[in-house]
């Protein structure tokens, strides 16, 4: 039997490979190779399993990276910058949360949290309110260019901000 969070991952794939409208019990319960059955033994239906897909979108993506920029001690900054660059998901996932949130009240609720608590953090450990606020405008508008950019191009874009906070 998979665990709740086995089908939480396997609603974020789904989310980042197909969107907000392909995330259904049959597309999950296919991907999973099981049954109804055991989707209901964790959520009672989709309205809860949306929830916590939020919440778990919200956990694995700001939270988590949170707590391992502050574990990693010394530069928070480059820590988070190293989780946010490092392997994982791809912007296909923030992009599909986005769009999500454009059409869903909850998702939209979410998504106003994470970016406040994103730009709250990056505020923080900046020390500077502008230069938080600008990192995070470079992380969300490379992930919405097309092609998304990612990688070392992400990363000088963000060195270059930083470059000039001196």
């Amino acid at each position: 039997m998979a665990s709740k969070r086995d089908w939480l991952d396997a609603g974020l794939t789904l989310l980042a490979e197909q969107g907000a409208p392909a995330v259904t019990i049959e597309r999950l319960t296919e991907r999973l190779s099981l049954s109804k059955g055991s989707f209901y033994h964790h959520f009672k239906g989709m309205t809860g399993y949306r929830t916590a897909l939020l919440e778990h979108f919200e956990t694995e993506r700001t939270t988590r990276f949170m707590e391992q920029a502050e574990q990693a001690g010394g530069d928070r900054l480059r820590a988070l910058m190293d989780l946010v660059l490092g392997p994982g998901p791809g912007p296909e996932l923030e992009i599909a949360v986005r769009a999500w949130a454009l059409q869903d009240a909850e998702a939209r609720a979410v998504q106003e949290r994470i970016d406040r608590t994103r730009v709250d953090y990056l505020t923080e450990i900046c020390g500077d309110a502008e230069l938080g606020q600008a990192l995070y405008l470079v992380v969300v508008g490379a992930g919405q260019v097309v092609p998304p950019l990612s990688g070392r191009r992400l990363k000088n874009a963000l060195e270059l901000v930083l470059g000039r906070r001196k």
